[in-house]
């Protein structure tokens, strides 16, 4: 049974200057990751910027609560694979922010093309990271037979 609230650790550490890379982690990992400025920002990049954790995190999420529900409802399938399209851009003020995550996933597979369909929606709503974030989102759903 899922309890609420959870709580998730994460660390980083740099030091000085835009054209030095540093590194990150996750407590229920233990190993890290590097982090960088993208060169989108004139960095150096080399390492995930924080627009690829953004994204990844939105792919992670959705990832997991599929597997999660496919899982308990008894689905097969061969794979399931997702790419998100991250735009930044400026907001009405002028500030940057993530505007736009567009979600492409490819089921392939499933024992049961209607049960995949109904899980992919399923797993689009039940997505807490997208349910967390302003950022608008669009998603394209497949199955690969």
């Amino acid at each position: 049974m899922v309890k609420y609230p959870m709580k998730f650790v994460v660390k980083g550490s740099a030091v000085p200057g835009i054209n030095v890379n540093w590194h990150t982690s996750a407590e229920a990992v233990g190993a890290g990751l590097q982090a960088a400025i993208p060169p989108e920002f004139d960095g150096p990049g080399g390492g995930f910027s924080a627009e690829d954790f953004y994204a990844l995190a939105i792919i992670n999420c959705y990832i997991s609560t599929f597997k999660v529900y496919a899982e308990k409802s008894q689905l097969l399938f061969s794979y399931v694979t997702a790419q998100v399209t991250l735009e930044v851009d400026r907001d009405e003020k002028g500030f940057p922010w993530m505007a736009r995550a567009h979600l492409d996933v490819v089921l392939d597979k499933p024992s049961s093309k209607e049960l995949g369909q109904k899980i992919l929606e399923k797993a689009v709503k039940g997505c807490l990271v997208m349910n967390s974030i302003k950022t608008d989102k669009t998603v394209n759903l497949q199955i690969a037979e």
